[in-house]
């Protein structure tokens, strides 16, 4: 293996020098910071991780904590999505990926236990439950932690726009003249609790300012908005079944994410309806596979990229020792509404 006292004697200087002009020290000139890299280049050279971290305190080594409810892991369009562009910022910046769990073989561990065991230097939390007294632990170690999509006092997230992404969809909906609403939504949590509350709000604003005589509980009956599960197609299914079965069934069905409004497009059929025509149909995600099925799906796509990005660019901040100030802790990234064919048109 090529040492740091090869790449020393290919170039005629000292152990030291090569080592800082590897490092990117300013007091080695250019020149010779060039030619240190060359020579490490070609004659192979890789840095020894262990090594690199006693002299840093740093493994370069960032834990990434993704444990759903749903089990569904890299599965999970969204926070694959987002885990990928959070991927790439980072080894660009010399960082490695490990994922964390609450197992180190056949021993049970906490989350920052196993960063312990890890020597993480800082951790991304993408898909796990923030409830959880074991995450909430982690947030409160002296490890630098990034949710993504939720917000507590003091630390660090970058959050996809809920609010704003259902209000757009219920906003379209009316504008195409639906005036009875069904809503799915999933698990309690953060993203849950934020939509609904768009939801509701939104068709309260709604009827306060327009001169139609309507009340946000006929617009939307206390039956018809209803907690079910994300990326649990089988139980969209059956509700959106109970939904289509009253004698003023909604016109239009709001679903957590787009596997579960796929499902819910079965449904209609199966009820001997037409999705997009005799009932309409809103997702949320904006996968790009479902969206290929007709009718095409009216979605609400969430900025995964931008939103891996913005949590790297975050992280590294942290990582550089940089104080974020409060106002600049929680990041937001606003989705945008695609238009499909499962919304239809109403005329009054």
């Amino acid at each position: 293996m090529v040492s740091i006292k090869d790449i020393a004697k290919e170039c005629g200087v000292s152990t030291a020098t090569v080592s800082k002009a590897l490092n990117d020290r300013e007091d080695v000139n250019a020149a010779t910071r060039e030619r240190v890299r060359e020579a490490a280049k070609r004659l192979g050279y890789l840095p020894n991780a262990m090594a690199r971290a006693l002299k840093t305190n740093k493994t370069y080594n960032i834990g990434i904590l993704m444990v759903d409810k749903a089990d569904s892991g890299l599965r999970h369009h969204y926070f694959a999505s987002i885990l990928d562009s959070f991927k790439v910022v980072m080894e660009r910046n010399g960082y490695d990926l490990t994922f964390i769990s609450s197992q180190i073989g056949s021993q049970t561990c906490s989350y920052y236990e196993h960063c312990m065991y890890r020597n993480v230097d800082a951790v991304l939390a993408a898909c796990v439950d923030f409830s959880s007294p074991q995450v909430q632990a982690l947030l409160d170690s002296p490890l630098p932690v990034v949710s993504v999509d939720y917000i507590s006092d003091g630390k660090y997230t970058v959050v996809s726009d809920n609010e704003g992404g259902i209000r757009d969809a219920v906003n379209y909906a009316l504008a195409q003249g639906h005036r009875r609403f069904g809503f799915i939504y999933g698990e309690d949590s953060q993203v849950t609790q934020n939509r609904r509350k768009a939801f509701q709000e939104t068709l309260q604003t709604f009827t306060e300012t327009t001169s139609e005589d309507l009340t946000p509980e006929q617009m939307a009956h206390e039956n018809d908005v209803v907690q079910g599960k994300y990326l649990h197609p089988e139980l969209a299914y059956q509700l959106t079944q109970t939904m289509l079965q009253e004698p003023d069934r909604p016109t239009c069905i709001l679903y957590p994410d787009d596997i579960c409004a796929v499902a819910g497009m079965t449904a209609i059929s199966d009820a001997g309806l037409r999705p997009g025509k005799d009932v309409s149909v809103i997702g949320y995600d904006g996968h790009p596979v479902l969206r290929m099925l007709g009718p095409h799906l009216t979605t609400i796509r969430q900025d995964t990229e931008q939103i891996g990005i913005k949590a790297a660019e975050l992280m590294l901040r942290l990582l550089h020792g940089e104080e974020v100030p409060e106002d600049e802790r929680v990041r937001y990234c606003k989705g945008v509404l695609l238009e499909g064919d499962t919304v239809a048109r109403i005329d009054a």
